[in-house]
């Protein structure tokens, strides 16, 4: 219940939390408006109550309807400002000061979206170069909720842009922001709404969720969970016990693996703390790993209830002792802490069993092991900091998508569109930025149709149909690769990419070469920033000069060469640092991708078949952190690619 209490203190905290405010939360002093068409304004009066809202010199009536809700739609004044907006009811007047009208764009996604001005590469310089009345920032704090709201989460505020504002405010969403002041010469809107380590299905309302996928189970949880959070994580824990013994092989083959009779000495054994990449042979481990431990306790030990602290488990886990499941839980930094009812532990030797699911990063019972232990009824405390034994069970490749608690914000379902997009309403907006992808790289084939799914329920949830969609095509980030093979974070690019080139109001921004191997989260927010601007130049405003990315156009097999054709070059491709174009895979069906290295001729690269079976696919840029040098006149690398030979 602790979740719902908290997610109604903080509403009650929200702008619109006192009743007698008459507008919605995001209209506040030093916001900006949407120029060059009608803009809603609503709030909230008594029913039935007539309301003259103003703007500038020109007023517009209406009436509360028998729920208090009012909205009206205003002619834009001439862009710039400030204006004063005002509501009156009866002998009651709400004014909002400093109100400009300019272009609105809303910023979301994960942790590199988040990403906060002070951390970027100069910070300093940056955040003291960053004061500009002109440019409104609003920064949503974090808000997950199991229903939509119409409130803004506490201390979301619109403020000028200065040194005091920036430094936590999205770098990428800023720097975006500060390009299109220079070149547009108007106001500009900010919204900034993020949530680091969030997943897709996170942000979409449920009914665009239900068009997307099978979600209706993970849904329901999540109905009950606003009903009875007890109720919602007996149900979740039957959806994992059920994904556990029918996704991963090993447990249907050794189903007594939870048993104190099996014998694990054959596995490991490990000291219970630190990530399970220390671990030789795991280093890059990703999928379901089995843990077991044993202790011996009294009789008095045995007796009665008693407490089982695992520490943060690194993501999800399942746990039983002496074969009966006694918990599980979802989230790599929450403790686990589990009740034993009487009869789970018994005299003498009592084995605990723990199966971890890690999606990706770091993994496993990575908290310290001295906090490990069980409190037993008599109030002795058993310590779990012996080695235990671990055995990898089953890759993250070889399992279908994993259940995740739907209430839980960031990782779960629908709970932020509910308490950090819906309280917009249809708020006035020029378009969207979108930088996230990282944490669902384990499903590209399912990200193919949440991100269309995302992009289509935004603008109609905005009443902007035709808004531009901004979105950052993954950046490089871990190990290089010396042969050429799968890749989720490759396979997620694609779906990007091909998601916006069927989307005329699409644009891409491409950062595979402004990444960091060793770091998600690279420093080089303004060049992101820089190439956002440069799609919404082009969408928005319809800048035909703006530079965009070198994208393939056709692949075609000629004699015994494969000719890539691209749009987008300006006055021509370039290769840097080599004559040769670097970083292109020929794919054959039966003896999979290879190296080529290709050679510029006009629009096309050329790469040459060789000997084997004939290619059908070529890819470009097709790993974690690839190595390519393909490049359009005005810098910009060539979109990473996967197309069919013709």
């Amino acid at each position: 219940m602790r979740a719902v209490l908290l997610a109604t203190t903080l509403l009650a905290a929200s702008p619109a939390a006192a009743q007698d405010r008459l507008f919605a939360d995001v209209f506040q002093d030093h916001a900006v408006l949407q120029r060059g068409k009608p803009i809603p304004v609503w709030g909230q009066a008594a029913a039935g109550a007539p309301v003259t809202v103003t703007l500038g010199e020109t007023s517009t009536e209406t009436r509360a309807d028998g729920e208090g809700r009012w909205h009206v739609s205003l002619t834009p004044p001439a862009t710039g400002g400030p204006y004063a907006l005002s509501a009156r009811v009866a002998d009651r007047t709400e004014t909002l000061s400093d109100i400009l009208i300019g272009d609105v764009w809303l910023c979301s996604g994960q942790s590199n979206m988040e990403f906060g001005l002070r951390q970027v590469t100069n910070a300093d310089t940056e955040v003291a170069a960053s004061a500009d009345p002109q440019l409104r920032l609003l920064h949503v704090a974090r808000n997950s909720l199991p229903s939509p709201t119409d409130r803004l989460p506490a201390n979301s505020v619109w403020k000028a842009a200065s040194p005091e504002s920036t430094p936590h405010f999205s770098a990428a969403c800023y720097f975006m922001g500060r390009h299109l002041r220079q070149t547009q010469q108007v106001p500009i809107g900010l919204i900034s709404s993020s949530w680091g380590g969030s997943i897709i299905e996170d942000w979409l309302s449920a009914d665009s969720l239900l068009k997307a996928g099978d979600y209706r189970e993970s849904l329901d949880i999540l109905a009950a969970y606003e009903r009875s959070p007890e109720e919602a994580q007996r149900l979740w824990n039957t959806s994992v016990d059920r994904w556990w013994r029918a996704a991963d092989p090993s447990l249907k083959t050794r189903p007594d693996w939870t048993e104190a009779a099996f014998d694990d000495s054959a596995w490991p054994s490990v000291k219970p703390e630190g990530a399970w990449e220390a671990v030789p042979d795991m280093a890059t481990f990703d999928g379901t790993a089995l843990y077991r431990t044993a202790v011996t306790l009294t009789a008095a030990q045995a007796r009665g209830a008693a407490r089982l602290e695992l520490g943060p488990i690194d993501d999800v886990d399942v746990v039983f002792v002496n074969g009966r499941r006694v918990g599980g839980a979802q989230g790599w930094d929450t403790p686990r802490v589990y009740t034993l009812e009487p009869g789970v532990l018994r005299p003498g030797r009592n084995v605990i069993a723990v199966g971890v699911l890690d999606t990706g990063g770091g993994g496993g019972m990575w908290g310290p092991a001295d906090k490990k232990l069980i409190t037993a009824a008599d109030g002795s405390v058993i310590s779990l900091a012996a080695p235990w034994r671990l055995k990898p069970s089953a890759t993250l490749a070889d399992l279908p998508p994993p259940p995740r608690a739907p209430w839980i914000g960031g990782s779960g379902t629908t709970t932020l569109y509910n308490g950090m997009i819906a309280p917009f309403g249809d708020y006035g907006l020029t378009g969207f930025a979108w930088y996230q992808g990282e944490s669902n790289v384990g499903d590209p084939v399912g990200y193919s149709r949440l991100l269309p799914g995302l992009m289509a329920d935004w603008r109609r949830a905005f009443d902007a149909p035709e808004a531009p969609f901004l979105v950052v095509q993954l950046a490089n980030y871990g190990p290089a690769s010396a042969v050429a093979q799968p890749s989720g974070w490759a396979g997620l690019r694609e779906v990007q990419r091909r998601t916006v080139e069927a989307d005329p109001r699409a644009g891409l921004a491409v950062a595979i070469d402004i990444g960091d191997r060793y770091d998600i989260h690279p420093t080089n927010k303004q060049e992101v920033g820089r190439r956002l601007a440069l799609e919404a130049r082009r969408l928005a405003h319809g800048d035909t000069t703006a530079a965009r990315s070198p994208s393939p156009a056709s692949a075609r097999r000629d004699g015994d060469v494969v000719r890539v054709g691209f749009d987008r070059i300006g006055t021509g491709l370039i290769t840097l640092s080599s004559a040769q174009a670097v970083g292109f895979e020929l794919c054959a069906t039966a003896t999979g991708c290879r190296f080529v290295s290709g050679a510029v001729q006009g629009s096309d690269v050329v790469l040459p078949i060789g000997q084997g079976a004939a290619p059908s696919l070529v890819r470009f840029c097709w790993s974690e952190s690839p190595v390519c040098n393909l490049y359009g006149p005005d810098g910009l690398p060539a979109v990473p690619f996967e197309i069919g030979i013709q």
